[in-house]
């Protein structure tokens, strides 16, 4: 299949850091590419794949400092993809809902995968509107708020089963990998930890929304638990290092997580995750498999004292069979599929259409974030 892949341009593919959109996109393009497909990628020029790179803009916008109107890379970045339309069999777009006037007059397959909470009164109304917009979610407990969109179903996110190694021997601390922000909940992360006698790893970034959160509350707690390491962003080698030795992964939010990418990863190396039951986390937590659900802090340091009861090698077992990227890539696979048949075989492109190049250099797009 001929498919393109349309990430959003804050973080390049894979993300240098934090991103969990874009780091999605990155172990599905790859392994889309290894199955045989013709993917092309729109996403940031500094992004790195073995697919055919579309540069949207010349840097990703958050590296870059971009401090413009971030509506308007993303829709040239929209144009681009509809001028390109038909040199693909199925379009994917990973980018929230700002490309949804144009589906409705695109006579190509498509499908949006929805990364984000969609609590929201607006959502409603948005998903009333443009009804016929099919969707994907990344877990049952996304996809509650709006039960009347047009779901094509639920596919769970998937990671490269050599990306992380498995760690069989964990070092007596916790983990803590995400935003520091309100819902994330790092102040319960630091009682849970207190409350059990152990040091607590920190790896997070604070955007700039929350930096406000971070100042007043954050920042004393770290100041009166000198056993609180904060460490800051980290990369795939960082948590590698960061989530493979620890004892357990706490994930203690308060809100209704869309998915959670860490805990898959904590599970990669074997290790446990400790989560409230909140959102997905009952579909990616068994409980009493790879990790505890909870609903306190007491019940969470509980199952920190009996975290070792839970074999790290059937925790790396369940990764491989639930969410390694093969088994989200064939599932994917099937839904490209579907769309094609039920809308026939896509036109063939112009001879116009096809000598056009794939490479916007010099194009508006790159003026705008240049000039930002």
């Amino acid at each position: 299949m001929r498919i393109a892949q349309i990430s959003p341009l804050d973080e390049c593919v894979p993300p240098l850091r934090y991103g969990g959109t874009e780091r999605v996109v990155h172990y599905l393009t790859e392994e889309l590419v290894r199955r045989g497909h013709e993917v092309v990628l729109f996403a940031s020029g500094d992004s790195t794949t073995s697919a055919e790179l579309y540069p949207c803009v010349p840097q990703a916008l958050r590296q870059a400092g971009y401090e413009g109107d971030r509506s308007v890379p993303a829709l040239i970045q929209l144009d681009c993809v509809a001028e390109q339309r038909h040199r693909f069999d199925v379009l994917h777009f990973h980018t929230g809902h700002g490309h949804y006037p144009l589906t409705a007059r695109l006579d190509v397959p498509h499908l949006t995968t929805m990364h984000g909470p969609l609590s929201a009164p607006s959502m409603t109304a948005l998903h009333h509107h443009f009804a016929r917009v099919p969707l994907v979610s990344i877990s049952e407990s996304q996809r509650l708020p709006l039960p009347l969109a047009h779901w094509l179903g639920t596919i769970h996110h998937g990671l490269p089963t050599d990306l992380y190694r498995f760690e069989p021997t964990p070092s007596p601390y916790l983990a803590f990998v995400g935003r520091i922000s309100p819902e994330k909940r790092l102040d319960r992360a630091i009682a849970i930890a207190a409350a059990a006698g152990l040091p607590l790893k920190v790896a997070a970034k604070v955007d700039a929304v929350d930096r406000a959160y971070f100042h007043a509350v954050i920042e004393p707690l770290l100041e009166g638990h000198p056993e609180v390491e904060f460490i800051g962003e980290v990369d795939d080698a960082g948590k590698q290092e960061l989530l493979g030795h620890a004892l357990a992964l706490l994930f203690p939010i308060d809100w209704p997580e869309p998915f959670g990418l860490v805990m898959i990863e904590a599970n990669a190396c074997g290790t446990p995750v400790i989560a409230w039951c909140n959102g997905s986390t009952p579909e990616v937590i068994v409980d009493g498999l790879n990790g505890r659900l909870v609903q306190s802090i007491e019940q969470a340091v509980a199952a920190v004292r009996s975290i070792d009861q839970l074999p790290r090698t059937l925790i790396r077992a369940d990764f491989e069979r639930r969410f390694c990227v093969e088994r989200q890539a064939i599932a994917y696979e099937a839904l490209y599929r579907r769309l094609i048949e039920a809308q026939g075989d896509p036109p063939a492109p112009s001879p116009a259409q096809a000598e056009q190049p794939l490479s916007p250099e010099g194009t508006a797009l790159a003026q705008v974030c240049h000039a930002a």
